[in-house]
């Protein structure tokens, strides 16, 4: 892979935390939700952020 310009690798590291920002949120909002059908939802999606997450750390290196 070619080698990431210093723009691309600030906004690659920004999207990576975001996405660890927006699990934490969600993982938060699950804890307090009552619905279990919301609880699950918001779960599942912050599941899909931090896999996102994950599937982008590699680019850093």
């Amino acid at each position: 892979m070619n080698q990431l310009t210093q723009t691309e690798l600030e906004n690659l590291r920004k999207m990576i935390g975001e996405h660890g920002m927006i699990a934490n949120k969600l993982e938060s909002y699950a804890q307090e939700a009552m619905d279990q059908e919301l609880k699950s939802i918001l779960q599942r999606d912050a599941q899909a952020a931090r896999q996102a997450q994950q599937q982008l750390l590699p680019f850093l290196q």
